[in-house]
């Protein structure tokens, strides 16, 4: 008899798109090539590798997928009434695969969600680059600045058209002509949000193709040399969307731009990210990479892991993971209640399913009082759902209380990555697993370095937080408080905190500002043998009378720790060390 070789036997089968019909480099649509070959590997009995010899292959919106998504944090029903997604390559219900671009690039055209992997398990994406014909993003560069104008030069990609001295950006099937922008600076690879320099001038002129002038009723206020980033603001379609999906893995990818938010996992489980490069294109000249967050993990459970990667030029915040708080507005029965969603850019999917555990958490404070069990959900309406309950519904709801799926609650690892050029905060984990924040370079971050927050009146945003870590990462000019720990309740109990245990350990910071850190309704909040590089020198500190010139500020927290740590180059004249709640602890 003969003998079985086990490693042939579980070797995958290779399923090359070329062998489809699709044809790299020649500028030709791709999306019905790949979606015959993934159909394909579908089909296989045992895992796949799918292959694309390397090159470029174009994926166009004519014959792409076109299905309706409600995700998380994207539009309102006004913002954008027709929720279809334009999806270049689609998998859906597929099983041990592998996406293998052997360094290809893959270029999308129109507004599109590049890749959705729905209800799959054990899917790989890895070794490809990604970016779009023309980005959503319209970039114009400061070539001189006037006593009431400025001369721009647009970027070879961001096509426009003048209409009665106002101009329109326009791309493939789309155009707007207002929406948020961001200034950048070379000189310090930072950029930050300000006012649309294009919609607020009086009147442009083209000098020469691609060079405009434009007029203002202001001296404008910028530099020779900076570049102002522009688009229109409505998150209609995501870069890639990952739901109801396990062990999905990415890794050696390099996405040089997405439109709308940027990697979406929602009620998903197990998601690893490696060697991801999320920064635009070096070849094209682009400063923006993003068009707003760059990773978003909503109602994700299992692990979140990203590591050893790099996060560089956004629209918003570069990580973001969280659950949702839903408002109880009804009480039907004895074991049933009726939730909404109450953000405006969170609505229309089933956020509970039978089995799940939901806590019951006051609205104002933040705190659980109670747990029960989902027997059975269903959708009244985009926005409202009626949950009935394995348990009477506990006693002493209150108006503006909410409920939180923590079946749905994700462990977090992030860890060995550089992030660069974010506007807002470089990290936000609001989870109730354990959490690792270790060994990661932050610089310039304009808001916070790592927000931990939780709230159920603005963003609803869930939820607790049991265990973080943040250790040994460097924090290079960030916003101030660099790691910063609010949750948004009105009443703070001490004996009753939102967040506990959390350790910021063996840490650097590099700032010139204050606070360093801010801790609010926090129980178990310790800041260990981290190192502070800083002059803090001067009255704008020192003769200050607001809360600014203490390195941490702490408001109802208990069993606190702060000890070991290193203040180089601070003027201990101008500086307090710890304010907490209303006592003061001077720096020793």
């Amino acid at each position: 008899m003969p003998t079985i070789d086990p490693d042939a036997v579980s070797a995958p089968t290779v399923i090359r798109v070329t062998d489809y019909g699709a044809i790299p480099d020649s500028g030709q649509d791709a999306v019905m090539a790949v979606k015959t070959a993934i159909g394909a590997a579908k089909a296989m009995d045992g895992p796949v590798v799918l292959e694309f010899p390397k090159g470029r292959y174009d994926f166009f919106p004519e014959h792409a997928a076109k299905l309706k998504y409600f995700i998380s944090n994207t539009t309102t029903e006004d913002e954008n009434p027709d929720v279809t997604k334009i999806i270049g390559l689609f998998f859906k219900g597929i099983r041990h695969l592998i996406v293998d671009g052997l360094g290809s690039l893959f270029i999308f055209h129109g507004k599109m969600t590049m890749i959705a992997l729905d209800q799959c398990e054990n899917v790989t994406l890895r070794n490809f680059r990604t970016d779009f014909e023309r980005p959503t993003m319209s970039e114009i560069t400061v070539e001189a600045v006037g006593s009431h104008y400025l001369d721009v030069r647009t970027h070879s990609d961001s096509w426009y058209v003048i209409e009665e001295g106002k101009v329109s950006w326009i791309g493939e099937g789309w155009k707007y002509s207002d929406g948020p922008a961001q200034e950048y600076d070379p000189l310090t690879n930072t950029t930050w949000r300000v006012a649309n320099p294009v919609s607020m001038a009086n009147k442009i002129e083209q000098l020469s193709p691609l060079q405009l002038r434009l007029h203002f009723d202001h001296t404008p206020v910028t530099k020779v040399g900076r570049v102002f980033q522009m688009r229109d603001g409505i998150r209609d379609q995501v870069g890639v969307f990952i739901n109801q999906s396990l062990n999905i893995t990415g890794t050696q990818l390099h996405i040089h731009y997405m439109h709308g938010l940027g990697i979406v996992g929602q009620f998903s489980e197990n998601l690893t990210f490696d060697g991801l490069k999320l920064a635009p294109r070096p070849e094209t000249g682009r400063t923006c990479a993003a068009f707003a967050d760059f990773v978003h993990m909503s109602s994700v459970k299992g692990k979140v892991t990203i590591i050893n990667s790099h996060f560089e030029g956004a629209h918003d915040d570069a990580i973001n993971v969280h659950g949702t708080h839903l408002q109880i507005i009804e009480q039907p029965s004895p074991n049933q209640i009726v939730v909404r969603y109450m953000h405006g850019q969170t609505y229309g999917f089933d956020g509970f399913f039978p089995g799940d555990s939901i806590d019951f958490v006051h609205g104002h404070s933040l705190t659980v009082y109670a747990n029960n069990t989902v027997k059975n959900s269903e959708m009244i309406s985009l926005r409202e759902l009626l949950l009935t309950l394995e348990q009477p519904i506990p006693e002493g709801i209150e108006a503006g209380d909410v409920v939180e799926n923590i079946s749905w609650t994700a462990e977090v690892e992030i860890r060995n990555n550089r992030f660069f050029r974010i506007p807002t905060r470089g990290i936000l984990v609001t989870t109730r697993k354990k959490v690792v924040i270790a060994d990661n370079h932050m610089k310039g971050i304009q808001m916070s370095g790592v927000l931990i927050a939780d709230d159920a009146e603005s963003w609803y945003e869930s939820g607790i937080v049991n265990d973080v870590l943040i250790r040994n990462n460097n924090f290079i000019e960030c916003g101030v408080p660099v790691i910063n720990i609010t949750p948004e309740n009105k009443e703070m109990l001490v004996e009753n905190p939102v967040h506990r245990h959390i350790r910021i350990e063996e840490n650097e910071f590099y700032n010139q500002s204050l606070p360093l850190l801010y801790g609010k309704s926090t129980q178990g909040l310790h800041f260990l043998n981290n190192q502070v590089f800083g002059s803090y020198v001067g009255s704008n500190v020192a003769n200050r009378s607001d809360d600014t010139n203490f390195v941490i500020h702490l408001e109802a927290c208990s069993d606190v720790i702060v000890q070991g740590n290193h203040f180089l180059g601070v003027n201990k004249n101008n500086v307090r060390y710890m304010k907490h709640d209303l006592s003061i602890v001077p720096l020793d």
